[in-house]
Order: structure tokens, then sequence, then C-alpha cells
């Protein structure tokens, strides 16, 4: 009879293989679980479904703004903050309200309101510069009650003017 040693398991290459395996999987995702609640981005809101169902209140929105022959042109002034609107149309209110959404994260969304100075003329002022795209949604200074709205999308900085409309 030949006496062969046999070696230990702790000694052998596979079952330290497969358990790298299982605990590099464990480890990265535990890693990825960690980044993923670390920075949430906020791109989908909570109140999803009710702002869907609200989309007819939205286009009915927009179509009275087409109604009423509503357009505007935003001019913003990245070195001073100033945000210039020219608004034509039946309606110019004293005041206007003019959200600035970043497309993918919340956080960056700003809201502004307009003051009427002439002839269908508003001012505002940024507190700080934009950069990239942006989403822009202007309607009167009455919240969601508000009875039109104009949409648009512009570039930041740029000297070209953004033109809204009704319903993009």
């Amino acid at each position: 009879m030949s006496s062969s040693s046999v070696t230990p398991w702790y000694k052998q290459f596979w079952p330290w293989f497969l358990l790298g395996l299982l605990f590099s999987s464990i480890a990265f995702s535990m890693l990825f679980l960690f980044f993923s609640i670390r920075h949430y981005d906020g791109s989908i809101s909570g109140d999803y479904y009710e702002r869907g169902l609200g989309i007819n209140e939205q286009l009915a929105k927009q179509e009275h703004a087409s109604d009423l022959g509503l357009s505007a042109t935003l001019m913003v002034d990245n070195l001073t903050g100033d945000v210039v609107i020219d608004l034509a149309g039946e309606r110019q209110p004293d005041t206007l309200h003019l959200a600035l959404i970043f497309p993918t994260d919340s956080d960056f969304d700003r809201e502004l309101t307009l003051n009427h100075v002439r002839n269908g003329r508003y001012v505002g002022t940024l507190e700080e510069p934009l950069q990239y795209r942006w989403y822009l949604q202007l309607q009167p200074e009455a919240g969601d009650e508000a009875e039109w709205r104009l949409t648009g999308e512009a570039r930041f900085p740029s000297e070209e003017k953004a033109n809204l409309i009704p319903g993009i």
C-alpha cells in the first residue's frame, strides 16, 4: 500500500477561488448599494402618477396660450444675471413666473419672478449664472392655477434669444 498525502482544503486553489468570487460579488453589491443611496439623482418625482393625471390640465393651459396668441423671447445676461422676457399677445399680467428646469437633476431647478416694466417686457435677476441645457416654463404668477403656460428650451451661456411658445 502506498501512502499518498492529501493536502488540506485550505491549501488548495479552487476553494479560495470560489470564495473569492462570492466575497467580491458581496463587496461590489454593498458598494453599489451605498452609492445608489448616497447619490440619489432625483430625476423621477414622487408624485409622478398625480402629475401624469394632470397632463390634460397642462395641455389646456398651453392651448389657452395659443388661443390668446401668446409667445415670448428670453434673453439672459450671464455677467449681470439679468433675465429679460418680451411677451407678445393679448395678456400682460403684472408678474410672471419663470421655471428653469434642469433635465437630469431637480436639485439644480430654479424659479424666478419677473416684474412687468413696460410694453410686454419683464425683468428679473438670477443669483448664479446658468450653464448647459434647461427647459423653460413661463406662466402668470398664479402658481398651479395659472390660466396659460409657455414652454421652451435653451442652452446657456448664449447670446441668442430663446423662444417660448405654447406647447412644445
